[in-house]
Protein backbone atom coordinates (compact mmCIF):
# COMPACT_ATOMS: atom_id res chain seq x y z
CA UNK A 1 0.00 0.00 0.00
CA UNK A 2 3.11 1.99 0.90
CA UNK A 3 6.51 3.09 -0.65
CA UNK A 4 8.36 3.03 2.35
CA UNK A 5 6.61 -0.17 3.93
CA UNK A 6 8.75 -2.22 6.19
CA UNK A 7 8.65 -6.18 5.23
CA UNK A 8 6.84 -8.09 7.84
CA UNK A 9 5.91 -11.73 8.12
CA UNK A 10 5.85 -14.56 10.60
CA UNK A 11 9.30 -14.87 10.84
CA UNK A 12 10.34 -11.72 12.06
CA UNK A 13 7.21 -11.93 14.79
CA UNK A 14 8.50 -15.25 15.56
CA UNK A 15 12.13 -13.84 16.09
CA UNK A 16 10.93 -10.16 18.10
CA UNK A 17 9.10 -12.74 20.15
CA UNK A 18 11.69 -15.41 20.99
CA UNK A 19 14.08 -12.57 21.98
CA UNK A 20 11.58 -10.29 24.00
CA UNK A 21 8.89 -12.26 24.87
CA UNK A 22 10.20 -15.91 25.23
CA UNK A 23 7.39 -16.77 26.77
CA UNK A 24 4.71 -16.70 23.88
CA UNK A 25 7.69 -17.41 21.16
CA UNK A 26 6.03 -20.67 20.71
CA UNK A 27 2.15 -19.77 20.12
CA UNK A 28 0.83 -20.20 16.74
CA UNK A 29 1.60 -16.81 14.94
CA UNK A 30 -1.77 -16.04 12.12
CA UNK A 31 -1.86 -13.23 10.10
CA UNK A 32 -4.91 -11.39 10.12
CA UNK A 33 -5.70 -10.18 6.65
CA UNK A 34 -7.02 -6.73 7.57
CA UNK A 35 -8.05 -3.96 5.28
CA UNK A 36 -6.06 -1.61 7.88
CA UNK A 37 -3.04 0.96 6.79
CA UNK A 38 -0.65 1.50 9.55
CA UNK A 39 -0.70 -1.82 10.93
CA UNK A 40 0.32 -5.70 9.84
CA UNK A 41 -1.62 -7.51 12.33
CA UNK A 42 -0.90 -11.33 14.07
CA UNK A 43 -2.94 -13.30 15.70
CA UNK A 44 -0.89 -14.45 18.38
CA UNK A 45 -1.99 -18.28 20.30
CA UNK A 46 -5.83 -17.72 21.28
CA UNK A 47 -5.89 -14.65 22.95
CA UNK A 48 -3.27 -12.07 21.74
CA UNK A 49 -2.48 -9.98 18.86
CA UNK A 50 0.58 -8.75 17.32
CA UNK A 51 0.40 -5.22 15.88
CA UNK A 52 3.75 -3.91 13.95
CA UNK A 53 3.61 -0.47 12.49
CA UNK A 54 3.90 -0.87 8.44
CA UNK A 55 5.62 2.71 8.49
CA UNK A 56 7.88 4.99 10.23
CA UNK A 57 4.73 7.29 10.13
CA UNK A 58 2.61 4.61 12.15
CA UNK A 59 5.41 3.89 14.84
CA UNK A 60 4.61 6.83 17.54
CA UNK A 61 1.09 5.41 17.99
CA UNK A 62 2.31 2.60 19.88
CA UNK A 63 3.37 4.70 22.78
CA UNK A 64 -0.28 7.00 22.19
CA UNK A 65 -2.70 4.20 21.95
CA UNK A 66 -0.77 2.75 24.90
CA UNK A 67 -1.13 5.50 27.16
CA UNK A 68 -4.72 6.61 25.79
CA UNK A 69 -6.05 2.56 26.75
CA UNK A 70 -3.94 2.50 29.91
CA UNK A 71 -6.09 6.11 30.74
CA UNK A 72 -9.52 5.13 29.74
CA UNK A 73 -11.81 4.78 32.42
CA UNK A 74 -14.45 1.31 31.63
CA UNK A 75 -16.60 1.82 28.86
CA UNK A 76 -20.05 -0.17 28.20
CA UNK A 77 -18.33 -1.90 25.08
CA UNK A 78 -14.70 -4.04 25.64
CA UNK A 79 -11.56 -2.49 24.02
CA UNK A 80 -8.16 -3.80 23.52
CA UNK A 81 -5.57 -4.44 26.26
CA UNK A 82 -2.04 -3.55 25.98
CA UNK A 83 -0.16 -6.37 27.90
CA UNK A 84 3.31 -5.82 26.27
CA UNK A 85 5.41 -3.21 24.04
CA UNK A 86 8.18 -4.60 21.84
CA UNK A 87 11.09 -2.59 21.06
CA UNK A 88 13.06 -2.11 17.66
CA UNK A 89 15.03 -5.46 16.87
CA UNK A 90 15.87 -7.74 14.34
CA UNK A 91 16.08 -5.08 11.26
CA UNK A 92 12.53 -4.24 12.65
CA UNK A 93 13.04 -0.58 13.23
CA UNK A 94 10.21 0.65 15.56
CA UNK A 95 8.43 0.17 18.84
CA UNK A 96 5.63 -2.87 18.52
CA UNK A 97 2.93 -4.11 20.87
CA UNK A 98 1.06 -6.75 21.86
CA UNK A 99 -2.67 -6.55 22.75
CA UNK A 100 -5.71 -9.19 24.30
CA UNK A 101 -7.84 -10.64 22.35
CA UNK A 102 -11.37 -9.26 21.22
CA UNK A 103 -13.87 -11.47 19.88
CA UNK A 104 -16.26 -10.98 17.46
CA UNK A 105 -16.60 -10.01 13.31
CA UNK A 106 -16.09 -6.70 11.90
CA UNK A 107 -18.99 -4.92 11.10
CA UNK A 108 -19.80 -4.66 7.05
CA UNK A 109 -21.07 -1.63 5.77
CA UNK A 110 -24.72 -1.60 4.89
CA UNK A 111 -25.37 -4.64 6.82
CA UNK A 112 -27.07 -4.67 10.08
CA UNK A 113 -25.73 -2.86 12.74
CA UNK A 114 -27.12 -1.68 16.43
CA UNK A 115 -27.01 2.01 15.77
CA UNK A 116 -28.56 2.25 19.65
CA UNK A 117 -25.72 0.26 20.71
CA UNK A 118 -23.01 2.14 18.74
CA UNK A 119 -24.61 5.71 20.21
CA UNK A 120 -24.61 4.40 23.49
CA UNK A 121 -20.40 3.88 23.56
CA UNK A 122 -20.40 7.64 21.62
CA UNK A 123 -22.05 9.09 24.54
CA UNK A 124 -20.46 7.10 27.14
CA UNK A 125 -17.07 7.94 25.82
CA UNK A 126 -17.64 11.74 25.41
CA UNK A 127 -19.02 11.39 28.68
CA UNK A 128 -15.40 11.25 30.30
CA UNK A 129 -13.16 13.33 31.35
CA UNK A 130 -12.22 15.75 28.91
CA UNK A 131 -8.41 15.56 30.10
CA UNK A 132 -6.74 13.81 26.94
CA UNK A 133 -4.64 14.32 23.67
CA UNK A 134 -6.29 16.08 20.76
CA UNK A 135 -7.87 13.79 18.56
CA UNK A 136 -7.17 12.76 15.03
CA UNK A 137 -9.85 14.11 13.66
CA UNK A 138 -11.18 16.33 16.78
CA UNK A 139 -10.11 19.38 15.18
CA UNK A 140 -12.35 22.00 12.65
CA UNK A 141 -12.53 20.85 8.73
CA UNK A 142 -10.93 23.84 7.40
CA UNK A 143 -7.45 22.46 7.46
CA UNK A 144 -8.06 19.39 5.58
CA UNK A 145 -9.91 21.15 2.78
CA UNK A 146 -7.05 21.65 0.29
CA UNK A 147 -6.51 17.80 0.84
CA UNK A 148 -10.43 17.29 0.06
CA UNK A 149 -10.84 19.40 -2.60
CA UNK A 150 -7.71 18.10 -4.30
CA UNK A 151 -9.02 14.63 -3.81
CA UNK A 152 -12.33 15.47 -5.23
CA UNK A 153 -10.29 16.52 -8.42
CA UNK A 154 -8.11 13.71 -8.57
CA UNK A 155 -11.23 11.20 -8.21
CA UNK A 156 -13.41 12.86 -11.00
CA UNK A 157 -10.44 12.30 -13.57
CA UNK A 158 -10.23 8.17 -12.90
CA UNK A 159 -12.83 6.11 -14.12
CA UNK A 160 -15.04 5.84 -10.70
CA UNK A 161 -18.30 6.71 -10.97
CA UNK A 162 -18.37 10.07 -9.29
CA UNK A 163 -20.52 13.12 -9.31
CA UNK A 164 -17.70 15.61 -7.90
CA UNK A 165 -20.11 18.48 -7.98
CA UNK A 166 -22.31 16.57 -5.49
CA UNK A 167 -18.96 16.37 -3.40
CA UNK A 168 -18.35 19.52 -3.58
CA UNK A 169 -21.76 20.70 -2.34
CA UNK A 170 -21.47 18.02 0.59
CA UNK A 171 -18.20 19.51 1.62
CA UNK A 172 -19.05 23.30 1.07
CA UNK A 173 -22.08 23.39 3.58
CA UNK A 174 -20.11 21.24 6.24
CA UNK A 175 -17.44 23.86 6.37
CA UNK A 176 -19.83 26.67 6.39
CA UNK A 177 -21.51 24.72 9.37
CA UNK A 178 -21.30 26.36 12.89
CA UNK A 179 -18.33 25.08 14.45
CA UNK A 180 -17.67 22.86 18.23
CA UNK A 181 -18.22 25.59 20.41
CA UNK A 182 -18.77 23.53 23.75
CA UNK A 183 -16.28 21.92 25.80
CA UNK A 184 -13.99 19.19 24.09
CA UNK A 185 -15.25 15.86 24.26
CA UNK A 186 -13.79 12.58 24.38
CA UNK A 187 -13.75 10.98 20.82
CA UNK A 188 -12.91 7.60 18.90
CA UNK A 189 -12.29 9.68 15.73
CA UNK A 190 -11.84 6.46 13.42
CA UNK A 191 -14.78 4.24 13.78
CA UNK A 192 -14.38 2.61 10.51
CA UNK A 193 -16.29 -0.56 10.24
CA UNK A 194 -13.47 -3.00 10.82
CA UNK A 195 -12.79 -0.88 13.86
CA UNK A 196 -16.18 -2.14 15.21
CA UNK A 197 -16.80 -5.89 16.25
CA UNK A 198 -20.36 -7.32 16.06
CA UNK A 199 -21.06 -10.89 17.58
CA UNK A 200 -25.07 -11.90 17.19
CA UNK A 201 -25.67 -8.28 16.20
CA UNK A 202 -23.95 -7.02 19.56
CA UNK A 203 -21.51 -4.53 19.61
CA UNK A 204 -18.19 -6.79 21.57
CA UNK A 205 -15.37 -4.44 20.77
CA UNK A 206 -13.96 -1.29 19.64
CA UNK A 207 -10.35 -1.21 17.97
CA UNK A 208 -7.33 0.77 17.52
CA UNK A 209 -7.04 3.71 19.42
CA UNK A 210 -4.10 6.36 18.80
CA UNK A 211 -6.48 8.65 17.09
CA UNK A 212 -8.40 8.98 20.10
CA UNK A 213 -8.33 11.90 22.53
CA UNK A 214 -10.58 15.60 23.10
CA UNK A 215 -12.13 17.20 20.49
CA UNK A 216 -15.40 18.21 18.01
CA UNK A 217 -17.66 15.28 18.94
CA UNK A 218 -18.70 15.41 14.76
CA UNK A 219 -16.13 12.98 14.27
CA UNK A 220 -17.79 10.20 15.67
CA UNK A 221 -20.59 10.44 13.94
CA UNK A 222 -18.85 9.08 10.63
CA UNK A 223 -20.75 5.87 11.40
CA UNK A 224 -23.50 7.36 10.06
CA UNK A 225 -22.38 6.88 6.56
CA UNK A 226 -19.21 4.65 6.49
CA UNK A 227 -21.60 1.73 8.29
CA UNK A 228 -25.00 2.73 8.51
CA UNK A 229 -28.11 2.47 5.97
CA UNK A 230 -30.36 4.88 5.98
CA UNK A 231 -32.61 3.19 7.67
CA UNK A 232 -30.87 3.33 10.88
CA UNK A 233 -29.05 6.67 10.28
CA UNK A 234 -31.38 8.67 11.58
CA UNK A 235 -32.20 5.71 14.28
CA UNK A 236 -27.98 6.55 15.33
CA UNK A 237 -28.74 10.07 15.41
CA UNK A 238 -31.51 10.46 17.18
CA UNK A 239 -29.84 8.34 19.66
CA UNK A 240 -26.86 10.64 20.26
CA UNK A 241 -28.47 13.79 19.88
CA UNK A 242 -26.67 15.26 17.22
CA UNK A 243 -27.89 18.84 16.24
CA UNK A 244 -27.73 19.67 12.85
CA UNK A 245 -24.34 21.76 12.55
CA UNK A 246 -22.68 18.74 14.52
CA UNK A 247 -24.16 15.96 12.00
CA UNK A 248 -23.40 18.39 8.95
CA UNK A 249 -19.57 18.74 10.56
CA UNK A 250 -19.79 14.74 10.89
CA UNK A 251 -21.14 14.69 7.12
CA UNK A 252 -18.14 16.49 5.95
CA UNK A 253 -15.28 14.23 7.91
CA UNK A 254 -16.78 11.55 5.91
CA UNK A 255 -16.62 12.63 2.44
CA UNK A 256 -13.31 13.68 3.29
CA UNK A 257 -12.40 10.26 4.47
CA UNK A 258 -13.93 8.51 1.56
CA UNK A 259 -12.15 11.03 -1.31
CA UNK A 260 -8.91 10.79 0.29
CA UNK A 261 -9.25 7.28 0.86
CA UNK A 262 -10.23 6.41 -2.57
CA UNK A 263 -7.86 7.54 -5.03
CA UNK A 264 -4.63 5.98 -2.91
CA UNK A 265 -5.84 2.83 -1.86
CA UNK A 266 -8.40 1.97 -5.00
CA UNK A 267 -6.04 -0.42 -6.22
CA UNK A 268 -3.82 -1.54 -3.03
CA UNK A 269 -6.52 -2.20 -0.46
CA UNK A 270 -10.20 -3.14 -1.29
CA UNK A 271 -11.79 -3.00 2.01
CA UNK A 272 -10.92 0.49 2.06
CA UNK A 273 -11.66 1.22 -1.50
CA UNK A 274 -14.90 -0.69 -0.85
CA UNK A 275 -15.80 1.46 1.98
CA UNK A 276 -14.90 5.00 0.48
CA UNK A 277 -17.61 3.54 -2.52
CA UNK A 278 -19.96 3.36 0.04
CA UNK A 279 -19.54 6.38 1.70
CA UNK A 280 -19.91 8.14 -1.57
CA UNK A 281 -22.95 6.49 -2.47
CA UNK A 282 -24.38 7.16 1.11
CA UNK A 283 -23.95 10.71 0.20
CA UNK A 284 -25.37 10.76 -3.35
CA UNK A 285 -21.71 11.20 -4.90
CA UNK A 286 -21.73 7.98 -6.60
CA UNK A 287 -24.99 7.27 -9.05
CA UNK A 288 -24.34 3.85 -9.04
CA UNK A 289 -24.09 0.51 -6.69
CA UNK A 290 -20.46 -0.40 -5.27
CA UNK A 291 -19.71 -3.88 -5.81
CA UNK A 292 -19.14 -6.15 -3.40
CA UNK A 293 -17.62 -6.08 -0.32
CA UNK A 294 -14.22 -7.67 0.21
CA UNK A 295 -13.64 -10.35 2.90
CA UNK A 296 -12.78 -9.20 6.36
CA UNK A 297 -10.76 -10.77 8.88
CA UNK A 298 -11.57 -11.03 12.84
CA UNK A 299 -10.08 -9.41 15.45
CA UNK A 300 -7.15 -7.27 15.81
CA UNK A 301 -7.76 -4.37 12.68
CA UNK A 302 -5.41 -2.12 11.99
CA UNK A 303 -5.93 1.80 11.83
CA UNK A 304 -7.43 2.88 8.53
CA UNK A 305 -5.59 6.34 8.30
CA UNK A 306 -5.85 8.53 5.95
CA UNK A 307 -2.65 9.09 3.93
Amino acid sequence: MHADEHVIDPALVRRLLRAQYPRWADLPITPLASGGTVNAVYRLGDDLTVRLPLTAGGAGDVAKEHRVLTALPQLPVPVPAVVAIGEPAEGYPWPWAVHRWLDGEPALEGRAAPARELAKFVLALRARSADGPPAYRGKPLAPVDRATRRAIDQLSRTDEPFDADAALAVWTEALEAPQWTGPPCWVHSDLMPSNLLLRDGRLTGVLDWATAGVGDPACDLIPAWNLLTAATRQVFRDAVGADEATWTRGRGWALAMAVIQLPYYRHTNPVISANARYVLGQLSCRPVPRSATAPRASSGRARNKNP
